[in-house]
């Protein structure tokens, strides 16, 4: 025998709303602005400054031998196109030194090895623009950087393979720049709030509110938050509980208000009320690096795949210093 089939739910006014909301639409307002500044990234890839040129090469004193070696900033150059033109170290190594003979200059491009090895120890600063004074909201989130393996139609078809090794990159955004004020890589089975700590410390400037998602609802985030006197802004989990009840002598902790405000006008009011959303700057970011240079690194130590992922942060902030589209939503 058929089983009886289940009576269809009546419709309700709230299904039909869902079923007549549809995506905001929005539209570049600076587009003759923005559209100049897509063509000045070309611009600002393939030229090399005066000033770099300069200190191409430096003097190493107090040691015999070898009294020449090629600056920080001729390592760092070098890397960057390789980076951005998503090039192999040699190929990398004749771009430049054609540019370079182009240029009518006499000084000579870092060979490969002497870029692979000097990669290990680079240090990059992935800020830009000059400190500023005002207050930072931060968002911060992570992604995986697939550093070899299997690729996903591969992966689709026969499933996940042991071979597929992930890199993952925390970035904290500025929420009104749009830029990358702290970065750090980690292994792929770090957790997202263990490195939270570390890049608050890289944020000099004051922070007003902190925008994450529910990976960083734990209490080593919360208490670093309030260390630097700011707004934390966390979605608890949908089973979470009261941390410091009322009944006890101890402050108001932060998370309780989160979660006794949820409780009171709904999870949804409360994102909108605290701009929690706000974090999708994060997302936004990351669709832009992976776009820009794409989901992998080329890099096979640890050391090396940390420089190669932070060079991408500094040209992604330089990207977003020539100039960000401001978008707006388009009323029906």
């Amino acid at each position: 025998m058929k089983k009886p089939s289940k009576p269809k739910k009546p419709k309700t006014p709230a299904t039909d709303q869902k079923k007549k909301a549809k995506k905001k639409k929005y539209k570049v307002r600076n587009w003759k602005a923005y559209n100049e500044m897509l063509v000045n990234r070309g611009r600002l890839m393939v030229h090399i400054s005066p000033e770099a040129l300069e200190g191409w090469v430096e003097i190493r004193t107090g040691e015999p031998g070898h009294q020449q070696q090629f600056s920080d900033t001729a390592i760092e150059t070098v890397l960057s196109i390789q980076q951005y033109f998503r090039l192999p170290l040699r190929a990398a190594e004749g771009v430049v030194s054609r540019m370079l003979t182009s240029l009518g200059s006499t000084v000579k491009a870092p060979d490969y090895s002497t870029l692979c090895k000097r990669a290990k120890t680079l240090t990059v600063d992935i800020r830009v623009r000059e400190r500023r004074s005002e207050s930072i909201h931060l968002v911060v989130d992570s992604s995986g950087i697939k550093v070899y393996g299997e690729g996903e139609w591969k992966t689709r078809q026969h499933g996940i393979s042991k071979r597929r090794t992930w890199k993952k990159i925390h970035l904290g955004f500025d929420a009104d720049m749009g830029d990358v004020v702290a970065a750090d890589v980690t292994h792929n089975d770090t957790h997202d709030s263990q490195v939270f700590p570390n890049l608050l410390q890289q944020v000099s400037e004051k922070i007003t509110q902190v925008s994450n998602d529910g990976a960083y609802d734990t209490h080593d985030c919360y208490d670093a938050i309030a260390a630097r006197g700011a707004k934390a802004v966390i979605p608890p989990r949908k089973d979470a509980k009261i941390w410091i009840h009322g009944n006890t002598n101890a402050g108001k902790h932060a998370r309780d208000e989160n979660l006794r405000r949820i409780r009171k006008v709904g999870r949804k009011q409360w994102k909108i009320d605290s701009g929690y959303h706000r974090r999708s700057h994060a997302e936004n970011g990351f669709f832009r690096y992976k776009t820009i240079f794409g989901d992998r690194v080329s890099a096979r130590t640890n050391e090396n795949q940390r420089t190669a992922l932070l060079l991408r942060v500094k040209i992604l902030n330089r990207f977003t210093l020539l100039g960000m589209p401001e978008s707006y939503a388009v009323t029906a």
